[in-house]
């Protein structure tokens, strides 16, 4: 065999099994689609194909109720049903939109141009009917037209904490609130029933529909009391009312647990009337200021003040100030950063003079919390803002949470930060304040607070439970302690003397801020607030109380004090608490 016979054999043999690796690749890649197809793909290309000679009508799953802690129930169904229908199978168009027009009250020609429009699969004829209504269009049986159940939310209390409940869209899917929130328990898993047709939609003679049932939602208990909300919101609506105020709230707490026991957002709306065709009125009623909305405190913050300075002084923190000896400066004025800040008293005839720290709350003396902020200094005054949680969300379980307004430390000027010390140029929610009080005053123990405290199937089987969750501690026991006893003494001999309840021990701190618009103070306008619980040295309740922009009085002592003073009496009557020995 020659040189160039040899060359030949070579080039054909690697042509060969170019040609093998070839066809061996493009085997690999057909088997591989195959087996794709086959093992992958398989459900999918199953439901196309029963998609293209079947059509399907829903079968809506059973919406989970809501209910109170006491399994009162807050939101339910009303039973409905959906009119559907296929074009494609109505055999007399005319007729059976004559006959629908007729038992739906419906236009003749809307629903004539519905049955007609054979560009859609399912038409939607009516979304909710009654059960009277589908049985007297069952009876015409007509042809193409076809029948669901589509219950409609119903909420027994109307306006009752409807921003806490919230609502849902025309679909029955939780919208705000709880409904939104925790919408994958409730909503549950639609089913269908599906009907043999032909490429075109029309029914197969004699085929037989196949049904897939829905799945019912799961069921929402709440940490609320129904009762504790109605009287917090008859309590409530009597003060915004009284005052013409722009808004009146009211955030009810266990301070064992943080648990919501009640949250009020006035003005209100009955969540049975929803003013759909208006977003903005409906954005404004059904936002939960309480956990969305920030706002500067005013006094109430005085309690985290003093928290920290008794808290430092039992760490024997030399810069602390003895909360128990210590005497504060006589003068009526405090000036830093060339801003002077005034006591509201103008301390005349040795009025608000010589002062400690319990009457400093009890006269709720702004320069007197300037003092305990600086000797404290903003390092350490910042630590407990951090274990406050001001500046961060608490963990509701609740949508739309505001983080609040804190200036970074690195930023502050002392003005500023002497500011703090009273409760101004720092901005809270409601919610992260009443948190905050609770903690200080509990012990020094900071939950996560919750609204919902488990979900539960039909046959009551809790299927998921929210057990209080610990976040951190504050302050210790001793500091709590000897707060909560000056804190008593500001309702006993102090500006909360309006919700002194003979009997029993409350205590708390009243607050009055100036709004500020546009970067300046808004003349005549006030936020008027009082934080409160009892009884002192073991709390079990615990309110605050919020009053926008009142008319006339503001002061929080006159204006906010009382409600909760109402507020808590009403709690002694629905629970019987008895009064504490003498």
């Amino acid at each position: 065999m020659n040189i160039k016979t040899e060359f030949s054999l070579s080039v054909l043999q690697k042509r060969l099994f170019a040609v093998i690796l070839a066809i061996t690749f493009l085997f690999c890649i057909f088997l591989g689609r195959f087996l794709y197809i086959q093992l992958v793909w398989e459900d999918t290309l199953h439901y196309r194909a029963l998609d293209q000679w079947t059509r399907e009508i829903p079968v809506n799953a059973g919406r989970g109720v809501i209910v109170d802690t006491n399994g009162e129930l807050l939101a339910g169904n009303r039973a409905g049903y959906g009119v559907y229908a296929r074009a494609s199978a109505v055999e007399d168009a005319a007729s059976a939109a004559g006959i629908l027009a007729e038992k739906l009250g419906g236009d003749y020609q809307t629903i004539y141009e519905k049955l007609t429009d054979r560009s859609k699969s399912e038409i939607t004829i009516a979304r909710r009917t009654t059960k009277e209504v589908v049985a007297a269009l069952a009876e015409n049986e007509v042809k193409g037209v076809y029948y669901s159940r589509n219950d409609e939310r119903v909420y027994p209390y109307g306006a009752l904490a409807s921003q806490v409940i919230g609502f849902t869209a025309y679909d029955r899917s939780g919208t705000t609130g709880v409904e939104g929130y925790y919408n994958r328990y409730l909503a549950g898993e639609n089913g269908q029933i599906l009907f043999e047709t032909d490429l075109v939609g029309v029914d197969l003679e004699g085929a037989s529909a196949a049904y897939l049932p829905a799945t019912d939602g799961l069921n929402v208990r709440l940490t609320l009391d129904y009762r504790i909300q109605s009287l917090a919101e008859e309590v409530m609506a009597r003060a915004y009312a009284a005052y013409s105020a722009k808004a009146a709230r009211a955030i009810i707490l266990d301070p064992n647990d943080f648990s919501v026991l009640a949250m009020v957002n006035l003005p209100s709306y009955d969540l049975n009337d929803i003013p759909r065709n208006d977003l903005d009125t409906l954005n404004a009623l059904s936002r939960n200021a309480l956990v969305s909305d920030v706002y500067e405190p005013g006094s109430t913050f005085k309690i985290i003040t003093a928290a920290a300075d008794i808290e430092e002084h039992l760490k024997g923190n030399p810069k602390a100030l003895d909360p128990q000896t210590y005497v504060f400066s006589s003068a009526r004025t405090r000036t830093v950063d060339g801003t002077t800040i005034k006591c509201w008293s103008d301390h005349k005839n040795g009025k608000h003079t010589c002062q400690t720290l319990a009457e400093a709350l009890n006269n709720s003396c702004n320069p007197c919390f300037v003092d305990l902020a600086l000797a404290l200094g903003k390092q350490t005054f910042y630590d407990y803002l951090a274990a406050f949680r001001f500046g961060r969300a608490t963990g509701i379980d609740f949508s739309g949470e505001s983080i609040g307004m804190l200036l970074p430390e690195n930023t502050l000027r002392d003005c500023d930060f002497a500011r703090i010390g009273f409760g101004q140029s720092i901005a809270v929610t409601p919610l992260q304040l009443a948190c905050a009080a609770a903690s200080a005053v509990n012990g020094g123990n900071y939950y996560s607070p919750r609204i919902v405290e488990e979900i539960f199937s039909a046959d009551g089987s809790v299927r998921e439970k929210t057990s209080p969750a610990l976040v951190g501690k504050t302050v210790s026991a001793e500091a709590s302690r000897i707060l909560s006893g000056m804190l008593e003494g500001v309702v006993r001999e102090g500006s909360g003397k309006k919700a002194y309840i003979e009997g029993y021990r409350v205590a708390g701190k009243t607050g009055t801020a100036q709004k500020y618009e546009n970067g300046a103070i808004a003349q005549g306008k006030y936020v008027s607030s009082f934080i409160g619980y009892f009884p002192a040295d073991a709390p079990r309740y615990l309110a605050l109380v919020i009053v926008d922009e009142p008319q006339g009085s503001y002061y929080g002592s006159t204006v906010a004090a009382p409600c909760a003073k109402e507020i808590f009496e009403g709690i002694i009557r629905i629970f019987d608490i008895p009064e504490v020995e003498a």
